[in-house]
């Protein structure tokens, strides 16, 4: 007999690669929640955790990290997953979360392939984790060899894509293979370039700056070159006629992210840096040559010896707050500048942080914004003196959070199932309209312009759903605040007295989200986990307890 008391929760997965095999993540809810509704039980909507479009291969997962933080919070009795494979595609990891679910007392069920209480059956289960793992794994071994194997006989086909100068031409367009064809207008361009650095000895900045006074447009129409765009096409050994297969490869990320950049997801769907390799692990394939291999080899020389002879600069300072301030008016991050000693005017040295979008030169002489500068020192000791203050005071916690609750009490958690059946009575109606234009009952002209509304429709409903799904996830995320706080005050209560510079910035990157700047007031965003000091597997990482558009603590 079930419990109608029991709190449920559901997880969905799909990959991003694999979503025209794998099942869509609306048939995985509609399966989960049958069973669920079988069983006698209901799940909140905030208790269902999805990752969309993210591989089964990693284990940091925005859903999966949510899933996880509740669990060792104490929220969650029932875990309701269609296959095990959703968990984790790798068979290590697969095990860590199902025992870490256990030990925080979850019960996991799965409608596929259930294990069972004993040896046999988790033995089982083991099977079907390293046979998931061995299938990836297997795939893509796969289509690396049969890349390399296309690559040494010369084809074309495995480079990602034609770079400036070359336009790509596939094997349904080439007569049955790929090529690169010489586009004669950016040829020209590139010819400059080289002849500039190699010939001229000119700086990438000279090139970037000669471009734009020319009036040449990159490929996508900017007419500001990035000098990072300038010192790949002078390092593409392509454009002497040897284009390289495999000239880098996927590694693990080189640093900690503080904060997503701008206009980039919180949680990157495969976290890997790009790592260059050697020139033996490199396979070149013959193309069209736009330069020299003399010139080629200038080039290089001289970038070489440009990076040798740079004046080498003053230690760059590491400041508090690095990663973790942003410009609050175009939403780029803030870097530490130090004045320089014609500034200082005998002085002190000191800092500013300064927005990227405020540096023209980084835009073709154009500014972006025109937020002002704040000095390292008085930001780093403001923030400070505001995190010894909460860590202090929970009791700040306590009341932010009663004001929230009290404000969410009429709020999106009550229109997330009425916006839920206006999304799927939408899709019945357009079910409908293809089948009766199907069927011969609607013309052309009178079935266009009713399935192309009614599919706008459906978008901006199911975008407000989301909206109010998450917003309604900050209620349940909230109840993690209280009491984990003070455990964690007091835990660093010791240090707070006189601490050092490095355990002061480690407690600013645990609590601290990010640090708003404007022009008249400065806005510090907290997070706060539910163990910012533990490692996982038994807490998870450190996650967020309000959302990203939240008012800060006051």
């Amino acid at each position: 007999m079930h419990n109608p008391n029991l709190r449920v929760a559901i997880y969905a997965r799909v990959s991003g690669e694999s979503q025209a095999k794998e099942d869509t993540i609306a048939s995985q809810l509609e399966v989960v929640t049958q069973r669920v509704a079988d069983d006698g039980l209901e799940c909140d909507p905030e208790s269902c955790f999805v990752d969309d479009g993210v591989s089964g291969s990693i284990l940091v997962r925005p859903g999966l990290e949510q899933l996880r933080d509740q669990a060792a919070a104490g929220a969650i009795d029932r875990l309701y997953v269609l296959d095990p494979d959703r968990l984790s595609r790798k068979y290590a990891y697969n095990v860590l979360i199902i025992e870490e679910l256990d030990h925080c007392g979850v019960e996991v069920v799965f409608l596929r392939n259930p294990p069972g209480h004993g040896p046999e059956e988790n033995l089982l289960l083991q099977v079907q984790g390293m046979i998931a793992e061995y299938e990836r794994a297997k795939i893509m071994e796969r289509c690396r060899r049969g890349k390399q194997h296309a690559a040494r006989h010369g084809s074309v086909n495995v480079l990602s894509g034609a770079p400036y100068g070359y336009r790509y031409v596939g094997k349904h367009d080439g007569d049955g293979e790929a090529r690169y064809q010489i586009v004669a207008e950016e040829a020209r361009v590139v010819r400059k370039i080289f002849g500039w650095v190699g010939q001229e000895r000119c700086s990438i900045g000279e090139v970037c700056r000669r471009l734009k006074d020319e009036g040449v447009t990159t490929r996508t129409g900017k007419s500001a070159w990035d000098r990072s765009t300038v010192w790949l096409i002078l390092k593409n050994p392509a454009y002497k006629g040897t284009a390289a297969y495999g000239k880098t490869r996927s590694g693990p990320p080189k640093r900690l992210r503080l904060r997503p950049q701008r206009g980039r997801p919180e949680h990157p769907r495969r976290p890997a840096s790009r790592v260059d390799t050697s020139l033996e692990d490199q396979i070149l394939i013959d193309v069209p040559g736009l330069v020299s291999e003399d010139l080629f080899g200038a080039v290089q020389d001289q970038l070489e010896e440009n990076r040798q002879r740079r004046r080498d600069r003053p230690g760059v300072g590491c400041y508090l707050l690095q990663g973790l301030v942003v410009c609050q008016r175009c939403g780029y991050g803030c870097y530490g500048k130090p004045t320089s000693r014609t500034s200082a005017k005998g002085k002190v040295p000191y800092a500013y942080y300064r927005c990227t979008g405020s540096d023209a030169y980084r835009f073709g002489g154009q500014r972006l914004c025109w937020n002002k500068q704040v000095r390292t020192d008085v930001l780093d000791a403001a923030v400070w003196d505001d995190v010894r203050q909460l860590l202090s005071e929970p009791d700040r916690v306590r009341a932010e959070y009663e004001r929230r609750l009290q404000a969410a009490e009429s709020g999106p958690s009550h229109e997330v199932e009425h916006l839920d059946k206006q999304v799927k009575n939408l899709k019945k109606m357009i079910a409908r309209l293809i089948d009766a234009y199907s069927d011969g009952l609607l013309d052309k002209s009178d079935f266009e312009p009713r399935i192309l509304a009614a599919r706008e429709r459906l978008g901006k409903l199911e975008h407000e759903c989301r909206q109010r799904i998450s917003e309604a996830s900050q209620e349940a995320e909230l109840r993690l605040v209280i009491g984990q706080l003070e455990e964690f005050a007091r835990r660093v209560s010791q240090e707070l007295q006189e601490p050092d510079w490095d355990t002061r910035r480690e407690i600013v990157r645990a609590l601290v989200k990010k640090v708003e700047i404007d022009e008249q007031e400065i806005r510090i965003v907290y997070r706060v986990s539910p163990s910012p000091f533990e490692g996982r597997p038994q807490h998870g990482s450190l996650q967020h307890c309000w959302g990203r558009d939240d008012r800060p603590l006051g």
